[in-house]
């Protein structure tokens, strides 16, 4: 039988941070939160200075950082000081707290993200042999922001002086679960309006993983301690957007979507606030490292992935 760890999760209110923490409950794990507001299970922190909340890590088996501003906005000077600050901000105040530990968490797990990778149709990115994004030709700004957020944000925790603690960044393509405040929910709406249709040329690929693997490749890295450094967090087979969308769309029934062509997607990114890159990018990345591991994906298909999230949104 499996043993009990502690978790602490610092920004653990958020979508991943919520499923992280019901699940690893429901598994039997003592789970501790790191949030801004009280609540149960919950140790209060600002995210950025150290506090009483240091007690938390000192004899805790793994330290899980899902801290950050959402990048669900537009890059405006405010939001991008805001993104990149919380992020940095709460990497390196953990790393403090785990360095001042008597007992230091044995493994960190980092969150990151796919969008490191370069813009590209030819090839999926690998952990081992994947292009970092940032030199391709004619970058739109904000792709460029994204690409220093995740390369500072990985530069952050493995500056941290932490040697009794393994460290392992998570490069997590797009999570899709039927909770609320997830990508899925939102991607599903624009089906049910009949929205659903091809975005932009329909060739940029889209990585995704389904939130129960998401889920177990996390307790499976704590279980595996040769499993260090990026490690890819996406379902073996990313999709052209075009197929992806035909695919959700047969998945919940509806005969139709209307297509969407850029100038319509900067338009609609417009008005709810947010930003085309995370529709027009193409992110086409796998999980080479997990998978040489023996990890095993309980969803490594989107038909049979959206299926199942489509039956549980019902």
């Amino acid at each position: 039988m499996q043993r009990s760890l502690k978790y602490v999760i610092a920004g653990g209110s958020g979508h991943l941070g919520s499923l992280l923490k019901q699940g690893l409950q429901q598994a039997g794990h003592q789970v501790r939160i790191l949030a801004r507001r009280p609540g149960p299970d919950t140790a209060v922190w600002d995210g950025a200075t150290p506090g009483s909340w240091f007690a938390e890590l000192d004899g805790a088996d793994v330290l899980i950082n899902m801290a950050g501003r959402s990048v669900n906005c537009r890059y405006d000077a405010r939001h991008r000081r805001e993104i990149l600050d919380s992020r940095l901000r709460s990497t390196r105040v953990l790393g403090e707290a785990i360095a001042a530990a008597a007992r230091p968490p044995a493994t960190w797990l980092q969150s990151s993200t796919a969008t490191i990778y370069a813009h590209r149709f030819d090839a999926p990115n690998d952990d081992a042999t994947g292009i970092l994004g940032g030199h391709e030709p004619n970058l739109p700004d904000t792709w460029k922001f994204s690409y220093e957020v995740a390369r500072r944000w990985e530069e952050e925790c493995l500056s941290a002086p932490t040697p009794h603690t393994r460290k392992a960044l998570l490069r997590t393509a797009i999570a899709m679960s039927p909770e609320r405040g997830g990508p899925f929910n939102v991607l599903l709406w624009l089906v049910r309006l009949g929205l659903g249709g091809t975005m932009g040329s329909g060739r940029q690929f889209i990585s995704w993983i389904h939130g129960q693997d998401f889920l177990n490749a996390c307790q499976w890295i704590v279980d595996h301690p040769e499993l260090e450094g990026p490690i890819n967090l996406a379902a073996p087979g990313p999709l052209p957007n075009r197929t992806f969308m035909a695919t959700l769309r047969r998945a919940w029934g509806m005969p139709f979507g209307l297509p969407a062509t850029p100038w319509m997607l900067e338009l609609g990114a417009f008005l709810m606030r947010s930003e085309t890159e995370l529709i027009l990018k193409s992110r086409c990345v796998v999980s080479s490292a997990l998978q040489a591991s023996g990890f095993q994906f309980r969803f490594s298909d989107w038909n049979e992935a959206a299926r199942d999230l489509c039956a549980r949104s019902r």
